[in-house]
């Protein structure tokens, strides 16, 4: 028999309940277990009831099957996600596309794997929160007001246009007002993930069209922001005007989101920094906080009714202005791409696909309209603005797809119950073709437009005047990115800087970072072995890395750190000269065989300074480094 359970009870001889256990699963899953059983059907499920000595002895073992019946599932879900994921590396696709075929493949169309709902779901909403927290994290108001007016007038315009267009084809297409809207909405935002990580890949993040781009994201994120908040009102709104006192709740919650606001101000203002930098002396830790502050917000959010999603984003904003926010943004990357996971096993589970069949056409439809009028709008603008029509391609087709946030955008609208779920599988299979069709649209961005650029004349003005400077708002270069700032690193950037070399200073120390900040350097806090973070770094800017770091490990692997970052460095496609720091023989030829440009061995180099001093009455210098509040750089 194939019938589902859903409750399982056992009671003892005098019909007191032993264990009972919530589960998904069928009668044959259990055999050897529910040796005797009788069944009685409840709200579509089946209780399953074991009388006796029985069912003491079977309590506990029934428990740790279900329980373990679970992790199978769960286990499968990561061995085909590995799987797939791995196929879409080959076919150089990113992981949103390779985690929705996971879900599609696990869901009840083909596998049907994924059956612990409730499991899933829970992780999905964690690694929501996350990704929001992360998004959040990265609005920090003092970039958006150095914004340039290219990165907000093509932002602001594509999204206008795509919004007004978009609607109309939509509604050309048959849906309905609300459905085309939301379709509409959900078609303006691009995946900030994929973006940064396919031009990152192609060592083009610092490129005046990647900086560019990079500005426009910001302005989407603002637009996300705005929209999850109006669409989190209209839900209030709908759900309050079911109810007696429409206006009063929907006031309530408006306050109660005022109240929270204010709340990140304060917290912002006095305890976001002292907080997060006397955390950040054990890393383990800060990464916890994260996690458990963006969790706490987004629960504090759907509590008083304005939603997890707003709370997550509060959660990062209050964070955005503290010098450790690249740092948690960098720990926690692997985090929500593994979370997110759920979110698309969760989404393409629910997928129908035979009744998808039907939306295959308006899907084609709208993402030709993403594929070629977004970048055409962005082009145009550009264009308008002066610049050439090579750099509006090629930050064009940045935009030739939609985000992970178009789907979440479109479940909230689903479960608000504004639109059908038809809609959200419509999004789905337009987010597939444009996110599968731009990682190879990006990824040969050079070569489309040698194919294109004939006709792409009518896009540039004549005199160009645009690019003979960078844009506004795009960071000051460093001649030396300087690694390590106890007192050998930060004597080094001391006499650098006198020779005029401006520096950018990278520690994980908080004091160090501190120290270094109130001697008016420019310092970030950060992992030098840290990928994730080292791909935020203005690398091809600089003409120098010096690494100062100590021996020790210091980093996420038990690597020597400063091999790592050497590694680490090259592998983004660093060509300028690295000097790094050693303190014996072995370890120099260790570095050089890691392609360092310049040892720098303190105690040689010291002493033959000194014998110059002595011998040629040279002057010692007058400067005095002290240690960061005690910290030794060098051993004794």
């Amino acid at each position: 028999m194939r019938a589902t359970i859903r409750y399982m009870i056992a009671v003892d001889m005098a019909g007191r309940t032993v264990a009972s256990h919530c589960a998904t699963g069928t009668l044959d899953d259990f055999n050897g277990i529910l040796e005797r059983r009788e069944q009685v059907r409840i709200d579509g499920g089946i209780v399953v009831v074991m009388r006796g000595r029985e069912a003491e002895a079977k309590a506990g073992e029934m428990v740790t099957a279900i329980e373990g019946y679970i992790f199978y599932e769960i286990a499968a879900l990561l061995v085909l996600a590995a799987g797939v994921g791995f196929v879409g590396l080959l076919l150089r696709q990113p992981l949103i596309v390779s985690f929705i075929a996971v879900g599609i493949l696990a869901g009840p169309s083909v596998l049907n794997i994924a059956q612990s709902d409730e499991q899933i779901d829970l992780l999905a909403e964690l690694g929501i929160a996350v990704l929001l927290f992360l998004v959040g994290l990265k609005l920090d108001f003092n970039l958006v007001r150095t914004l340039g007016p290219v990165a907000l007038v093509t932002g602001l315009g594509q999204v206008v246009f795509t919004t007004v267009f978009g609607f109309l084809i939509a509604l050309a297409l048959g849906l309905d007002a609300v459905t085309a809207i939301y379709v509409a909405i959900a078609l303006t935002f691009s995946s900030t993930i994929i973006i940064v990580k396919l031009l990152s890949d192609k060592r083009e993040i610092d490129s005046l069209h990647g900086r560019i781009a990079l500005g426009f994201l910001i302005v989407q994120d603002i637009v996300v922001v705005v929209a999850m908040i109006a669409l989190s009102a209209i839900g209030m709104g709908g759900a309050a005007a079911e109810g007696e006192n429409a206006l009063t709740e929907v006031l309530g919650v408006l306050g109660y989101g005022v109240a929270m606001l204010a709340f990140v101000v304060l917290f912002i203002r006095y305890l976001a920094n002292p907080l997060v930098e006397r955390l950040s002396r054990a890393p383990e830790l800060l990464v916890s906080f994260a996690i458990g502050w963006a969790a706490l917000l987004a629960a504090v959010g759907h509590y008083l009714g304005f939603g997890k999603e707003l709370g997550g984003l509060l959660a990062g904003v209050s964070l955005a202005s503290t010098p450790f926010r690249e740092a948690i943004a960098a720990r926690l990357a692997s985090l929500r791409d593994f979370l997110l996971l759920f979110f698309f096993i969760a989404l393409g589970a629910s997928l129908d696909l035979s009744v998808l069949g039907a939306s295959v056409g308006p899907a084609i439809v709208l993402s030709l309209f993403v594929l070629i009028g977004n970048p055409l709008i962005v082009l145009a603008i550009m264009g308008a603005m002066g610049y050439r029509k090579r750099t509006g391609f090629l930050a064009g087709l940045t935009v030739a797809q939609i985000s992970e946030f178009s789907l979440i955008f479109m479940a909230m609208g689903v479960a608000i119950g504004h639109v059908a779920e038809d809609a959200l599988g419509l999004v789905t299979l337009v987010g597939l073709v444009t996110i599968a069709a731009s990682t190879y649209m990006i990824t040969y961005s050079h070569q489309l437009y040698g194919l294109f650029e004939p006709v792409l004349g009518v896009f540039e003005r004549r005199r160009k005047t645009a690019e003979d400077a960078d844009p506004p708002g795009a960071a000051s270069p460093h001649d030396v990115i300087l690694f390590g700032l106890g007192r050998y690193g930060l004597g080094i950037a001391s006499a650098l800087r006198d020779s005029g070399r401006r520096i950018l200073g990278v520690d994980f120390s908080p004091e160090a970072v501190r120290h270094a900040r109130a001697q008016g350097f420019d310092v970030v806090f950060g992992d030098a072995t840290d990928p994730e973070f080292l791909a935020h770094l203005p690398l091809a800017r600089a003409d120098w890395l010096v690494m100062a770091v100590p021996e020790h490990d210091t980093g996420l692997t038990h690597d020597d750190p400063r091999q790592a970052l050497l590694r680490a460095v090259r592998d983004l496609g660093f060509d300028g000269r690295i000097a790094v720091a050693a303190h014996r023989d072995a370890t120099a030829m260790m570095l050089q065989a890691e392609r360092a440009d310049l040892i720098l061995m303190p105690y040689r180099d010291a002493a033959f300074a000194a014998a110059r001093m002595i011998t040629d009455d040279a002057r010692a210098p007058d400067r005095i480094v002290a240690d960061p509040e005690g910290q030794k750089e060098l051993p004794a």
